[in-house]
């Protein structure tokens, strides 16, 4: 599955912008703002699609682990 790539402070970051930007699209009246629900859906899922490509991570060693619906086999 996909690993979670994105870590915390870089989630609380994109969380503000996406908020930034949906406050800014809504104050000026315009569909822009629905730009904003991209760095929030970042934030919520903990994984960039642009980051996954070039390889990059800003999450901690422990939350590298695949994200997977299967239990741990013991």
């Amino acid at each position: 599955m996909f690993a979670k790539n994105v870590g915390t402070i870089d989630r609380i970051i994109r969380l503000l912008i996406g908020l930034a930007a949906i406050g800014a699209g809504i104050y000026f009246r315009s569909w822009w703002g629905a730009l904003g629900l991209i760095p929030i859906g970042t934030a919520v899922l903990s994984r960039c699609g642009v980051y996954c490509g070039l390889g990059f991570s800003t999450c901690q060693a422990e939350c590298k682990q695949p994200i997977s619906n299967t239990p741990p086999k013991t």
